[in-house]
């Protein structure tokens, strides 16, 4: 079964690491480097990547008739945002349990764990073609 783990961080957290020192950066970097290899090795690691900050954001609509409206994203009430994601295969919910655990506990400043909330969500893959 695949699962998306979403990792999701306030703006204070992304503030935070611009403010952490470089041997605190290396070592979160380090760190999601040897967490990505460990489930590349282990054949659960189907896709994942970080993403830019909100301010990069943009959301679009669309009515279907004319140009799309694009806007400055993500709200503002926003308290959270999507900071990166890993697509993952493996046989449980409890070992896509495991790995987002792992990854919620990245370290930060002094290596003390972030204990960054990472949401899993099983993937449904696409709708019956007879649907």
């Amino acid at each position: 079964m695949k699962y998306m783990l979403m990792m999701h961080t306030s703006e204070h957290l992304t503030e935070g690491i611009l403010s952490w020192s470089p041997e605190d950066v290396k070592n979160h970097i380090e760190f999601q480097h040897r967490f990505d290899k460990e489930l590349r090795d282990a054949g659960e690691m189907v896709f994942n990547e970080g993403l830019s900050f909100p301010d990069q954001a943009r959301i679009v609509r669309s009515d279907g008739k004319g140009a799309p409206a694009v806007t400055d994203g993500p709200f503002p009430e926003a308290k959270e945002f999507l900071i990166g994601f890993w697509i993952v295969d493996c046989e449980t919910p409890e070992r896509a349990y495991e790995i987002a655990a792992k990854a919620s506990a990245a370290p930060g400043v002094g290596g003390e764990p972030l204990g960054i909330p990472i949401e899993v969500r099983p993937i449904m893959g696409p709708p019956p073609s007879d649907a």
